[in-house]
């Protein structure tokens, strides 16, 4: 089942890239769990290795469970291809990495998930990159910040921890008119909620660990190529436009069309930054991707129904839920995440840091973890945990404020859940 415009999301999310077992008849993808595959002779492993041929070489690069969740993954999504990688922090690098070199620099939005954060701001600077943030609402801003050497744009659909929705068309408008792809980390909405390519975004990253699979089993992550940038309309991307001394000159846009930054980061990224992901993982996240829609629609119900109790909450200061009334970005919710604003946002507490501390300390059925998107509800203090390693003032730019709690609602009963949040609350504040 590879080209299925017609179905519904549920169809999809079961059967996208998924074929019965050839050899048994298996109707589950088979976990395959090998290294290596066997050549049918040396002329079918040369045309492998010249890219001449699509096919199997050694699990690094391609691996047949893999290869079903990327195909399931670039359909919801409404790409040409993906690669999976080991982690969402991978995800990013691989699809940073056919883009940049020394000197040059990546816009991104002030509005990311703290350890997304240190990634840009420090570690990219080894490859002597450099992340330009800024505020994604002044658009005048982030025009400003693109210079000559900037080649790419990147943001998250629903931001990590404030559940802030960005004006993904607004933005993509900027990047088209620098000739910029513009990357966007679709883990807390995912596709279910959210097409950032629908809104102009050339690649859309995920952290399978979140949503995709939905049960805090797998740590994984994904690029999906929305196969609609044209890399060489400007000499910007000599990666994808100009000739690749490892395969005698071929040049991957001239070759491979749509499928070019595809094939690239099987190629070359995941050639040489080996950021693989394993078929257990990959079997375990496309099970999850089974029960998307499903799982999506509750944490959407649940969130909004809790959003709503706890802004009338007598302790709680502000709820940055982007599905009530009250927030500032409700309009743009609805046109960027027709199906829900997600089930991630934060509460700030009237009583501070030490209110926030003994709130998690308090709680029963949620979790205190360093995850979100799982079937279980989860909270974290941010400031004290994902973004302790920034400043207050990077905090507070980011919606992690120290008076604020990072809440991932689950697919829970929602009452007890309120119930829990309640008791919890009572304790904080006594």
């Amino acid at each position: 089942m590879t080209d299925a415009p017609n179905f519904g999301f549920d169809t999809l999310q079961i059967h996208a890239g998924a074929r019965p077992d050839p050899a048994t008849g298996a109707r589950q993808t088979p976990i395959y769990q090998t290294t290596a595959y066997v050549f049918r002779d040396a002329e079918h492993a040369a045309a492998l290795f010249n890219l001449q041929e699509v096919g199997y070489i050694y699990s690094r690069l391609t691996n047949p469970t893999v290869a079903v969740l990327q195909e399931r993954v670039a359909t919801l999504e409404g790409g040409v291809g993906a690669v999976a990688c080991s982690s969402g922090h991978a995800a990013q690098i691989m699809a940073l990495f056919p883009l940049m070199g020394p000197g040059l620099n990546v816009v991104v939005s002030t509005r990311l998930y703290g350890g997304s954060i240190t990634q840009f701001s420090q570690t990219i600077k080894r490859f002597g990159w450099e992340a330009k943030f800024v505020d994604f609402d002044d658009l005048d801003a982030v025009a400003a910040a693109i210079d000559d050497n900037t080649r790419a744009v990147f943001c998250e659909s629903i931001a990590n921890p404030g559940g802030y929705i960005t004006d993904l068309d607004a933005v993509s408008a900027v990047a088209d008119k620098a000739g910029l792809p513009l990357i966007v980390d679709n883990t807390s909405a995912t596709p279910y909620l959210c097409n950032p390519i629908k809104h102009g975004a050339t690649l859309v990253v995920h952290s399978l660990t979140k949503y995709l699979t939905g049960n805090g089993t797998v740590t994984g992550g994904i690029v999906v190529d929305s196969g609609k940038f044209d890399w060489s309309a400007s000499d910007k991307f000599p990666s994808l436009s100009a000739p690749e001394p490892a395969y005698h000159g071929l040049k991957f846009h001239e070759t491979f069309g749509p499928l070019a930054f595809t094939f690239h980061g099987i190629a070359i990224g995941l050639r040489d930054l080996g950021m693989t992901l394993n078929p257990q993982a990959a079997h375990y996240t496309l099970m999850g991707i089974e029960t998307l829609s499903l799982r999506m629609e509750r944490h959407v119900e649940n969130a909004l129904k809790i959003g709503k109790w706890l802004e009338d909450h007598d302790a709680v200061e502000a709820v940055t839920y982007a599905g009530l009334d009250s927030s500032p970005y409700k309009d743009r919710a609805t046109r960027i995440c027709p199906r829900g604003s997600g089930a991630l946002f934060t509460v700030a507490l009237k009583g501070g840091y030490d209110s926030c501390v003994k709130f998690v300390d308090s709680l029963e059925i949620f979790s205190h973890a360093a995850n979100l998107g799982d079937a279980r509800s989860l909270v974290i203090h941010s400031a004290s945990t994902t973004h302790r390693q920034l400043t207050e003032e990077q905090q507070v730019a980011a919606g992690a404020a120290p008076n604020v709690v990072r809440i991932s609602i689950g697919i829970e009963t929602a009452d007890d859940l309120i119930a829990d949040l309640d008791q919890a609350l009572t304790k904080a504040n006594a």
